[in-house]
């Protein structure tokens, strides 16, 4: 029973439940910033080079079985071992756009925080000993 109960004590902790939503959103946002990639700029990319799929950008590494059609799936359906770069391209363009948003954000959030003043805060309430010492000074000056 104490592993159980130290696990609850553990999973309840702000900062754990902060990290499981943060973990929720991030790949929620992952897959929208796969879509932008792959649905919007990929094929602006594409066509600004010539209409290149990056999908479909691979070198076989082995003999290819005749009738096979030369696509990505196909060849990999056959067994044959693939150098796919093309995958590559496109994870490293999801990677900087997303690394770019998250930077983006962070300095929208810091400029933020440096343009909310900090609330003055009110000076602490002297000490019981002092509020004493303060009242028996004013008696004595009168």
């Amino acid at each position: 029973m104490g592993m159980m109960q130290e696990f609850r004590e553990f999973a309840i902790k702000g900062n754990v439940i902060d990290l499981a939503v943060g973990v929720i959103i991030g790949g929620a946002f992952g897959k929208i910033v796969d879509s932008v990639v792959s649905d919007l700029i990929l094929p602006v990319v594409g066509m600004v080079f010539g209409k290149l799929d990056f999908s479909n950008m691979f070198i076989a590494l082995g003999e290819v079985p005749a009738g096979t059609p030369l696509t990505l799936d196909a060849i990999k359906k056959a067994g044959v071992p693939v150098f796919a770069y093309g995958n590559f391209i496109t994870v490293a363009v999801n990677f900087l756009i997303l690394a770019f948003i998250i930077f983006l954000m962070v300095k929208q959030i810091n400029r933020l925080k440096r343009q909310a003043p900090a609330a003055p805060q009110a000076p602490a309430a002297p000490a019981e000993d002092i509020v004493l010492l303060r009242e028996i000074r004013d008696s004595l000056r009168r």
